[in-house]
């Protein structure tokens, strides 16, 4: 069954090398790293294109992922840690079509609508050469050979090309033989097959060494071919439809292998085999990709669905009347919890996604937190921003946004790898943006009085900083072996905890900087969120893969939580199941099976869900009481 909702074209697929990664480019703007194996996200979307995605691809080694897009650049991605590797590669002058790497990972090509190839060093992340000329109208796709001698390329003007990929001087006369355009070219592994597929409904294979096109060699279909694809053994041709349709060819033969593969309900864009050559994956006009048994032919799973205007954070008001919420499409919205309906129109402002929002402690201001780099204050009752221009400072994302307990003062941590700290009523940044940390925040608290600021970061550390000076108070600590994923203070501020994606808590004295006692071990998974009891004597611990555990502060032993206690922080979604305490207590159905981490929250008995762009209530108070 297909789930609902307000998906965007996926414009590529293309697995890692080591098939545990699947990447998608989507008209969203966003590459999303999909599991293989659990068929879900593996971190939030790579965000950083200004138009769609057109084309991905894995570095050989699998440790960088490269994008092109409509907005004319590639973009270089760390696979481990979402990151931007450099600025965007810039010099085509209009959309990025096509890319590939040269299997030595040292070059990588893009084709562009310009009508140029153009080849850059990787490493340098600078152009090679001059840019190769030679087709007369947009060129849609690039592909090195296995030996990463030859380029090939398919063109609007309907013939294929290829290039002395050192030289980048063309090799004889074009391939001609297509009567409409070249969508996509592909080398067999053994590099002795060219295929090419074709707005003329027809796939064309050829000999690269000599030239010309392989005798009987044209598959027809009755639909626009927008992609080709060879298995890793080169027993297997896969091509994509216009038509939704996805086939398999013996392309020794040209015969048709089993029947069409379908399901998508548009045109298919990219066709791409696992590294194994069990599985092909295939992204779609209808903004899903869907996974295939390559022997079988049968979809595997659920269509995967990501490609939307997600809602990146939700925050209810401290009476919960309200709640907001903050969205990809650059928008927050504001609901009234009694009759679950929108407050007014959306609060628009932002330029890019807004990735975070939070009430001030009275609840009469709204701060969200942007890609656009900025930081916006709101009245959430007249839905009008405070009078001012945005706070601004930050030179990358804004990924958190939180008030101190008095509301006077407001902390963000940004992609920029520097916490900032705001006086609300004047907008005034204080003092220096708070550095220290190397890498990426994932969470950070103010303590109790609001004195201390605690930051967790990717690069394995936890800083603490004092509010009033803008300064570290001592040396970061350190112990735990991956990203902290979450801090939080005790409700007397004299403890700390942290949990990590080394499926550990630790626990430290923010007096000393000291750890206390031995880690918390036993966690099923990464360690997403801790949160204390608001007596502080339990410690709830939530993992990546919703399962949670309780701690007793005082043993420092796991115990079994009260009920109650699913109302500390927001439920955790697994299997489709909404989990609270290792507790399954609500099924979702299908239409709320992409809803993401943050796209939730509960208050009393009341949980509020953002599926597809719109608002939907349950009420679990019976069943958190049972």
């Amino acid at each position: 069954e297909t789930l609902i909702g307000h998906g965007q074209t996926i414009l590529s697929v293309c697995f890692s090398p080591d098939g545990r990664l699947l990447a998608s480019g989507s008209d969203d703007r966003t590459v999303r790293l999909w599991d293989t194996q659990t068929k879900t996200l593996t971190r939030e979307p790579l965000s950083g294109h200004s138009d769609g995605v057109n084309s991905i691809c894995f570095i050989p080694n699998g440790k960088v992922l490269a994008s092109g897009s409509k907005d004319g650049t590639v973009q270089l991605w760390n696979t481990q840690t979402g990151a931007a590797l450099c600025e965007p590669l810039a010099g085509h002058s209009e959309t990025v079509s096509s890319i590939c790497f040269s299997p030595d990972g040292k070059l990588l090509a893009s084709a562009s609508v310009d009508k140029t190839i153009r080849l850059w060093n990787s490493e340098t992340r600078t152009l090679v050469g001059e840019p190769l000329n030679g087709h007369s109208d947009w060129v849609n796709s690039v592909c090195f050979s296995p030996d990463g001698k030859v380029l090939a390329s398919g063109s609007h003007d309907g013939t294929v090309r290829l290039w002395d990929a050192q030289s980048g001087a063309a090799f004889g006369e074009p391939l001609t033989g297509h009567s409409a355009t070249v969508w996509s070219v592909r080398f067999s592994p053994d590099g002795k097959l060219l295929a090419s597929g074709s707005e003329d409904n027809t796939v064309r294979l050829w000999d690269p060494q000599a030239g010309a096109a392989v005798t009987e060699s044209v598959i027809s279909q009755r639909a626009t071919v927008n992609s080709v694809c060879f298995s890793s053994d080169g027993k297997r041709l896969a091509s994509g439809f216009a038509d939704g349709t996805i086939r398999l060819w013996d392309p020794q033969t040209g015969a048709a292998v089993g029947e069409p593969l379908t399901g998508h309900g548009s045109k298919v864009n990219s066709v791409c085999f696992s590294p194994d050559g069990k599985l092909l994956a295939s992204g779609s006009n209808d903004g899903t990709i869907r996974i295939w048994d390559s022997q079988t032919g049968e979809a595997l799973g659920q269509p995967l669905r990501g490609h939307i205007d997600w809602f990146q954070s939700v925050d209810f008001s401290p009476d919960g009347k309200l709640l907001a919420s903050g969205s990809d499409e650059k928008t927050i919205r504001i609901w009234d919890t009694q009759t679950w309906t929108a407050v007014g129109e959306p609060l628009t402002g932002h330029n890019d996604c807004v990735r975070s929002v939070c009430f001030s402690p009275d609840g009469k201001l709204l701060a969200s937190g942007s890609s656009d780099r900025t930081i916006r204050l709101w009245d959430p009752v007249t839905g009008l921003a405070v009078v001012g221009e945005p706070l601004t400072g930050h030179t990358d994302k804004v990924n958190s946004v939180r008030f101190s307990p008095d509301g006077k003062l407001l902390a963000s941590g940004s992609d920029d790898v520097t916490i900032r700290i705001w006086d609300t009523q004047t907008r005034v940044a204080l003092g220096q943006p708070l550095r220290g940390h190397t890498d990426w925040f994932q969470s950070v608290d103010f303590s109790p009085d609001g004195k201390l600021l605690a930051s967790g970061s990717d690069e394995k550390t936890i800083q603490i900083w004092d509010t009033q000076t803008c300064t570290a108070v001592g040396e970061p600590l350190t112990g735990h072996g991956s990203w902290v994923e979450s801090v939080c203070f005790s409700p007397d501020g004299k403890l700390l905890a942290s949990g990590s994606s080394d499926r550990t808590i630790r626990l430290w004295d923010p007096a000393t900087g000291l750890a206390v006692g031995e880690p918390l071990e036993g966690h099923s998974d990464w360690v997403m969120s801790v949160s204390f009891s608001s007596d502080g004597t339990l410690l709830i611990a939530r993992c990546a893969d919703g399962s949670a555990t309780t701690w007793d502060m005082t043993t420092r032993q796991r115990c079994d939580a009260p009920r109650s206690l699913s109302s500390y922080g927001n439920p955790v979604i697994c299997d489709h199941w909404v989990t609270l305490q290792s507790s399954r207590f609500l099924w979702l159905p299908p239409q709320y099976w992409n809803i993401r981490r943050g796209g939730m929250a509960l208050f009393g008995g009341l949980l509020a869900a953002f599926p597809n762009g719109s608002l939907s209530i349950f009420d679990v108070s019976q069943v958190l009481v049972s």
